[in-house]
């Protein structure tokens, strides 16, 4: 369901590099950190997307969430309907990036973060739900793996 319609995975940007033509440039800038090729070294992973990118896009994503968490607070109190919706849509960019990190330990601290917001999500309570230990733990390892790849990122 959402989880195939978030940005940021190759899937959703098969017509960028082959059709220059500004009507079908992708519209979401999610989706063209995780796509660009790696250009520099600091991979570390088997085969996939260089750690940096991956640092670099789930920062974006980070920042996404924030942004949105910032917005309906705003709104007044967020259902927990609005705290389901962003973590769903943290643990799908979470999980794409993960996929195209190969065996890095950022793919990895990636795919555990993912896998702690769709739990989080799941709950009855996704707020309450994603102040835990579990969570804030793979918070921790995607920052420590960031910082060991040159990006600060917060989680």
């Amino acid at each position: 369901m959402a989880l195939t319609a978030c940005g940021g995975g190759e899937d959703t940007t098969t017509t960028a590099g082959s059709t220059p033509s500004a009507s079908t440039a992708p519209s979401s800038a999610a989706a063209s950190p995780s796509s660009a090729p790696p250009s520099t070294a600091a991979t570390g992973a088997t085969g996939g997307t260089s750690d940096k990118k991956l640092c670099e896009s789930a920062k974006k994503a980070g920042d996404d969430m924030k942004a949105q968490l910032v917005a309906a607070l705003q709104s007044g109190e967020p259902s927990p309907a609005t705290f389901k919706k962003i973590l769903t849509d943290l643990e799908g960019k979470m999980t794409t990036l993960a996929s195209t990190g190969g065996d890095s330990k950022v793919a990895t601290a990636l795919k555990q973060f993912g896998v702690e917001a769709a739990k989080a999500a799941a709950a009855a309570d996704p707020a309450n739900s994603a102040d835990n230990p579990a969570f804030e733990k793979a918070g921790a390892d995607i920052t420590a793996a960031c910082k060991a790849a040159g990006v600060s990122v917060n989680f």
